[in-house]
């Protein structure tokens, strides 16, 4: 039996949640699901030039789940491009980083305490 899957910690939600080419009925559209936490690790990894084990600090994942992460991410981007797919941004389990300032998310994720570790989703939160 597989363990059950952590929550990854983002920054920040998505003001916008659906991209679709221009001048196309989004009736005729395939479309692409992005999940929130591949978004967070391409906003932390491509966008704000982080190397991997940083971004991955601040996702409360390992390395390797951040690489995993980020490849599914660019594939389903370049297939939206590239096919002339919608592309919809919802779901994963994810919980939300306690912001230093608004708008911005706290260095490594926000507070920590003792006994805190990775902790699990609480129940129903943001699942998909």
């Amino acid at each position: 039996m597989p363990r059950p899957r952590l929550c990854r910690r983002v920054g920040c939600l998505p003001q916008s949640n659906y991209y679709k080419p221009r001048g196309v009925p989004l009736s005729v559209l395939e479309h692409v699901n992005l999940t929130v936490d591949e978004l967070e690790a391409i906003r932390l990894a491509d966008l704000g030039g982080l190397h991997q084990e940083d971004a991955a600090k601040r996702m409360n994942v390992s390395r390797q789940t951040l690489g995993r992460i980020l490849e599914s991410a660019h594939m389903k981007i370049a297939d939206a491009l590239v096919h002339g797919k919608a592309l919809s941004i919802e779901g994963g389990a994810v919980e939300l980083a306690e912001p230093v300032e608004p708008g911005y998310p706290a260095p490594g994720g926000g507070r920590r305490g003792r006994g805190r570790g990775r902790g699990r989703c609480r129940r129903g939160a943001n699942r998909a």
